[in-house]
């Protein structure tokens, strides 16, 4: 199950950004909900809020290290810790899709665009969502003591 959620996340992110870079140009943005939701192509050199725009080989190190410790630590959780599994498995497929735009492009393909948020793409979502996952598994550890 794992393996299928990182490599469900990390297809689902390759897809859309491809599809997203050929379908309209950097800067662009198409309205879904207009002033709310839009499409927009940025190409992303730096992290949230273009800070560190210089670091590539930074982030690069930083993806790896990460997925060697998720991949490390994943064979040794229990079967049974769904959550920490689903967790790492976010992580994972969103580290990897990111990390791989990083290698091709020398920068990240974000499109998604609430207006009020930088622009961002399905493996921030993934890599979001399982770090508060990771979070609130740390938390529910603590208060269990």
């Amino acid at each position: 199950m794992t393996l299928l959620i990182s490599i469900s996340i990390f297809i689902l992110d390759q897809l859309t950004k491809t599809s997203i870079k050929y379908l309209i140009a950097v800067g662009d943005s198409i309205p879904v909900i207009k002033d709310v939701f839009h499409i927009t192509l940025v190409f992303n050199k730096g992290a949230a809020f273009g800070i560190l725009k210089t670091q590539n080989s930074f982030f690069i190190i930083i993806a790896v290290v990460a997925a060697i410790f998720i991949v490390y630590s994943l064979p040794r959780l229990k079967k049974d810790e769904f959550f920490v599994n689903t967790a790492f498995s976010l992580l994972l497929g969103g580290i990897f899709g990111n990390l791989i735009d990083r290698l091709r492009f020398g920068y990240v393909i974000d499109f998604l665009d609430f207006r009020i948020w930088p622009v961002f793409n399905v493996a921030d979502c993934a890599i979001s969502i399982g770090a508060a996952l990771v979070a609130i598994h740390l938390l529910r550890l603590k208060f269990k003591r």
